[in-house]
């Protein structure tokens, strides 16, 4: 297993546009990958589980990942927050 605890920047959050964005990107990877906010763990590549969480701008999620691309998976997956996630 593999993780990383990150801060969401983005002003909105994980809404709609940047939830979809970051499913299509875990959906890439064949390992399981979490997203974990408060102790709520949802699957990473289901837009209404991430959506659910409902994560607001500085706001801490960690990104859980098991199988044989996990640390790929969660540094892609970071790199995509840290980026904004399209916005």
């Amino acid at each position: 297993m593999y993780e990383e605890t990150l801060t969401i920047s983005n002003e909105t959050g994980l809404h709609a546009r940047p939830a979809a964005l970051l499913v299509k990107e875990a959906g890439k990877f064949e390992c399981s990958i979490k997203l974990v906010k408060e102790g709520k763990e949802v699957d990473a590549k289901s837009l209404l589980g991430v959506m659910s969480l409902s994560v607001r701008q500085g706001e801490e999620i960690t990104l859980r990942a098991e199988g044989d691309d996990a640390e790929q998976a969660v540094k892609t997956l970071r790199q995509l927050i840290e980026s904004g996630l399209g916005e």
